[in-house]
């Protein structure tokens, strides 16, 4: 049996879903303008900015403060279950607040809406403007086009929203609300899991696994069996080249696998974004590295500089990436040394120079020093950041997926392509 529709001018949804505005669920509030003088006073309280505000989400470590008069305070002070909605920057972004912070009050780029009646569900509300806003572009041009867009409250009181049955409103909630639970579980592995290779990595590379008594060297403290050297001592440094970009020959139908430095960024390379051809290699200064080739970015704005990653193909590379290869892998290994350079990120940036854009050249590289201990000892370092790494890999996989079924289970819950409306849930009034 279909299912009866009606057409508005959001779309269809069933005809037992109410269409009406923002305004007839919510009552809207914008909060108090920040200014010197509104700063100044004896009754100082927190208060949220639009900083604070992320779909779905509150970031609430260091928060502003400024003075609200009593009347103030009755008046902006957040409730349970108060949605809080950008009127800039990312306009419509909404999170809920669920008193996180006693006493809290927002400023004037900020709406607070809070449901009248049983008409909405406020979990729901997030929700839809999450998915009106952001993934269907519902609401696309309805803010006030000036120089900044913004979202004035006669604006957002008018938007089209759609309401379903409360207790459908609370099931969608309910389960779009378990997968982002789900996200968030993987996240705070991802985040233990790095934290633990960090805490690792300073270990490991400065007191190594055997508590071994320590020797002072030029570059501090290291264990007494290792080595110290310079990266030049025990590796070759060689830098790539670029084929003339207005050379046909050199890239169309190229299928060498070329490497810029906006892909090495502590991961395994097996492919590229530009491919150049035989012609393009054997004309330029470009040189062809095999798989397991260690690669560090010696040029590139912002963070790019110092990162490393390794060849699982081979590639050519262009000249401001660096490839790094041990003259004796039964000495020091690659991957050791991938790991040693991601240690060692923030002493790699510091030797750039140059005035507007610090760059690094394959002197200064050769001239870094480097501590390394016996090849067993390198392999069971490898082995434990490996298996840190894959554990990361695997959950950023998981929440990777977790994301595209949220986004999948938003529209079609949004657009009821799926309903749940029959759906019994072990906490129905969750």
């Amino acid at each position: 049996m279909s299912m009866e529709l009606q057409q508005s001018e959001i779309g269809k949804f069933p005809s037992s879903w109410e269409i009406g505005r923002v305004d007839s669920a919510f009552d809207i509030q914008q909060g108090k303008q920040v200014s010197k003088r509104n700063r100044d006073g004896e009754h100082q309280r927190p208060f949220l900015r639009t900083k604070n505000i992320f779909w779905n989400r509150l970031e609430l470590t260091n928060l502003d403060q400024m003075h609200f008069s009593e009347a103030e305070q009755l008046r902006l002070e957040l409730h349970a279950n108060d949605l809080l909605v950008c009127e800039g920057g990312s306009i419509g972004r909404t999170a809920l607040w669920n008193n996180e912070v006693e006493g809290c009050l927002y400023q004037n780029h900020l709406h607070r809406l809070r449901a009248k009646g049983n008409k909405v569900y406020p979990q729901f509300g997030v929700y839809w403007l999450l998915y009106a806003f952001d993934v269907a572009k519902l609401y696309f041009g309805r803010g006030n086009v000036t120089t900044i867009p913004n979202l004035s409250q006669s604006k957002l009181a008018e938007l089209p929203m759609v309401f379903p049955p409360l207790p459908e409103q609370k099931k969608i909630a309910h389960i779009l609300s378990t997968v982002q639970r789900a996200i968030k579980a993987q996240e705070r592995i991802i985040q233990a899991t790095t934290e633990l290779k960090k805490a690792l990595m300073h270990k490991l590379f400065t007191e190594d696994l055997r508590n071994e008594p320590q020797k002072q060297t030029e570059i501090g403290s290291v264990p007494e069996s290792w080595e110290v050297c310079k990266v030049g001592d025990v590796s070759k440094i060689q830098s790539g080249g670029t084929p003339t970009r207005d050379v046909p020959e050199n890239w169309s139908g190229g299928t060498i696998p070329w490497v810029k430095t906006g892909e090495i960024n502590y991961c395994v390379i097996n492919d590229t974004e530009e491919k150049i051809t035989p012609t393009g290699l054997a004309n330029s200064a470009a040189r062809l590295f095999p798989a397991g080739t260690l690669l560090m970015a010696m040029y590139g704005q912002g963070i790019t500089r110092g990162r490393v990653g390794l060849l699982r193909i081979e590639a050519a590379t262009n000249q401001a990436c660096a490839s790094i290869t041990p003259t004796d892998e039964k000495q020091i290994s690659s991957v050791f040394l991938y790991y040693f350079f991601e240690y060692h990120y923030e002493d790699l940036r510091a030797l750039g120079h140059g005035a507007n854009q610090r760059n690094m050249n394959a002197a200064l590289i050769r001239n870094f020093p480097i501590m390394f201990p016996k090849p067993d000892e390198q392999a069971a370092v490898v082995t434990t950041f490996e298996s840190l790494d894959q554990k990361r890999v695997l959950h950023e996989h998981k929440k990777m997926q977790l994301q595209d079924l949220f986004r999948t289970l938003l529209h079609e819950l949004m657009t009821a392509k799926t309903r749940v409306d029959k759906i019994k849930l072990e906490k129905e009034g969750a």
